[in-house]
């Protein structure tokens, strides 16, 4: 059995990440990108699909871990009778190649050691070939276009398919491990020196962290978020991926478990917001520049997600040799929502422009004419149903949230030529704007419940129409929005957190329902600091930030019932949005103007 989704740390080289458990295992590592083959896929099945696992031999009286510092170094201790060892997982910036890097580090007494490596590439499917690499350095694995080079000191012998090694380590000792990543036909890697390495990882980080601007409360807790976001980017193109994993289901022992390893249009606002105010220009002009790059082309092929590299087609299927996570099955690799029609990510993609104009950022000349061509084609199809924010499989309809998202487009387009001087046909998107707008108050409001719904003609509601006030589509004032607002604390809460479905509503899939969407607890939190009510806020921030695991992290999803994280982990909205509230909170304090996620500017 794999560890408890919470059990898990992140260690990553900005290209790809690995899952660490509690126990020592490295369950998880995609090589030699975010959305390359797993070669450690225990975390969707069990051992013999691929892990790493370096740990006491004997009983282990207590386990604590940290991450050094503001970096992205991991530190586990384990305690036993004979004495307490270090681990210290991390991967190194890339270089020519990609490393992960163990180290075993003697505390006190001496302690007995083992080390298993089981490499599996193909999502824990293929078997590598294994031999001792020609200059005996290592030992090296090879299997179709995947290589990869064990390095240490300590020997090793194979078992069953298996690398192990038995050692032991004393007070003042450290035994390094390093795995490095290859292409098979090209020559293998060259060797790094550990040592030198942790230097320079450490050096990285924390000069990154450095830069970080925000001196508010819970500041370690944002500033890991804002490191987790940093290691889920993709350096070469500045793309963000939702999270490292695949499959880690919404609901335990469900079926509603998705690829998150590409890069989601609607995160890009908030994705921009939570870096640019945090003192992250540098990464937020880098993901700017992704979005323009991943929707170049025609406004009618637009998607709502890309590849790291602004792939398109992001092919769904099944890997039918992995159990699932404590049984979840089916484990997923692609998207196949990545074809859906969603008219949110239109808004989405305007907004994060205009915000980074009013931000100052340097942007490219042809943007503006993008967001000409994308209105226009817009202007065709904002009346259409799509399959919404959630990306739901099943019919189309008119959701409210895709909507108002669309009459941000055309807002926003508005602000931008208006500000900044640019050509734009104002009196035909000014006349779209009110038409939408009128839309939306005429069929997205149920007068009887005194608040929007999730979509025309519905009676349910919907965790996003919490996005209403924070666009500026109405005042936070107004009474609707209150309305609303009550409508999800009455049907929406679930032990104190927001669920982003409404539990009334049928559906064919076996309960119980999903854990709480941890994004959309947070979003309650940014319209209640918008509404004046910055307590209850405070009350619903704090609440989320107590069930971050011990080293920060947190799913998508929290079963408050179960007390365990669900979802993909660690996930990137999550992280966006308790920076964004974070901000949000602090402003509302110092009795700012606006407080950061108020995005009518």
């Amino acid at each position: 059995m794999p560890c408890r989704i919470e059990d898990y740390g992140l260690i990553g080289d900005c290209e790809t990440a690995a899952l660490v458990g509690r126990d020592g295992s490295i369950d998880w590592l995609c090589w030699p990108a975010f959305d390359s083959d797993a070669c450690f896929a225990a975390l969707l099945g069990a051992r013999k699909n691929g892990r790493w696992l370096i740990a006491p031999t004997g009983e282990t009286t207590g386990t604590t871990r940290r991450y050094r510092g503001d970096t992205l170094i991991l530190e586990t201790r384990f305690e036993t009778a004979e004495g307490a060892v270090d681990l210290i997982d991390f991967m190194p910036p890339r270089g020519k190649a990609s490393d992960v890097v163990r180290l075993v580090r003697g505390v006190r007494g001496t302690v007995k050691m083992r080390m298993e490596l089981i490499l599996r590439f193909g999502f824990g499917s293929d078997i590598p070939w294994v031999r001792k690499n020609e200059d005996g350095t290592g030992l090296l694995a090879i299997c179709g276009q995947d290589m990869a080079v064990l390095r240490t000191p300590v020997e090793t012998r194979g078992e069953d398919f298996t690398t192990v090694a038995d050692f032991e380590v004393g007070e003042g000792e450290t035994v390094p491990f390093v795995l490095t990543y290859g292409p098979s036909h090209v020559p293998v890697p060259a060797e790094i020196d550990p040592a030198t390495a942790l230097q320079e990882t450490e050096a990285f980080w924390a000069e990154w962290s450095g830069r970080c601007t925000y001196r508010g409360d819970h500041r370690d807790l944002v500033l890991r978020s804002l490191i987790t976001l940093k290691a889920l980017t993709f350096a070469p193109t500045g793309g963000i991926v939702a999270a490292p994993t695949t499959s880690l289901p919404e609901k335990l022992g469900g079926a509603r478990n998705w690829d998150y390893r590409f890069c989601w249009l609607r995160d890009a606002t908030f994705t921009l917001l939570a870096l640019m105010n945090s003192g992250y220009t540098e990464e937020a002009l880098a993901w700017h520049n992704w979005l323009l790059r991943a929707v170049a082309g025609s406004p009618a092929l637009m998607q709502i997600m890309y590849g790291i590299w602004g792939q398109r087609r992001l092919l769904e299927w099944e890997a039918l040799w992995l159990d699932g996570y404590e049984g979840a099955k089916p484990v997923r690799v692609g998207n196949a929502a990545h074809a859906q029609l969603q008219l949110d990510v239109y808004g989405e993609l305007i907004d994060a422009l205009h915000q980074a104009r009013m931000a100052k950022l340097k942007l490219n000349e042809v943007s503006w004419s993008l967001e000409c061509t994308v209105l226009q084609h817009l202007a065709g199809i904002w009346d259409k149903p799509d399959h919404g924010i959630w990306e739901r499989r099943g019919e189309a309809r008119h959701y409210v949230l895709s909507k108002v998202m669309c009459w941000v487009a055309f807002d926003r387009g508005i602000k931008s030529a208006e500000k900044f001087g640019f050509k734009a046909p104002l009196e035909k998107w000014r006349a779209l704007r009110n038409i939408i707008y009128e839309d939306v108050c005429d069929k997205g409001f149920d007068r009887e419940l005194g608040s929007f719904v999730e979509s025309y003609g519905s009676t349910m509601l919907d965790a996003s129409l919490l996005l209403l006030p924070s666009v500026g589509f109405l005042p936070p004032e107004d009474p609707r929005i209150r309305g609303t607002i009550a409508a999800i604390e009455r049907h929406l809460m679930r032990d104190g957190f927001v669920l982003r479905h409404d539990p009334r509503e049928v559906i064919d899939e076996v309960q119980p329902i999903e854990g709480a969407f941890l994004a959309c607890t947070l979003w309650l939190a940014d319209a209640l600091v918008l509404a004046g009510d910055t307590a209850k806020a405070q009350t619903l921030f704090d609440r989320v930030a107590r069930i971050a695991n011990d080293v920060g992290l947190l799913a998508e999803e929290y079963d408050a019932r179960a007390k365990r994280q669900t979802g993909n982990f660690p996930q990137a909205l999550t992280h966006i949005a308790l920076i964004n509230t974070a901000h949000n909170l602090s402003e509302a304090r110092h009795a700012s103007e606006k407080p950061a996620m108020q995005r009518s500017q």
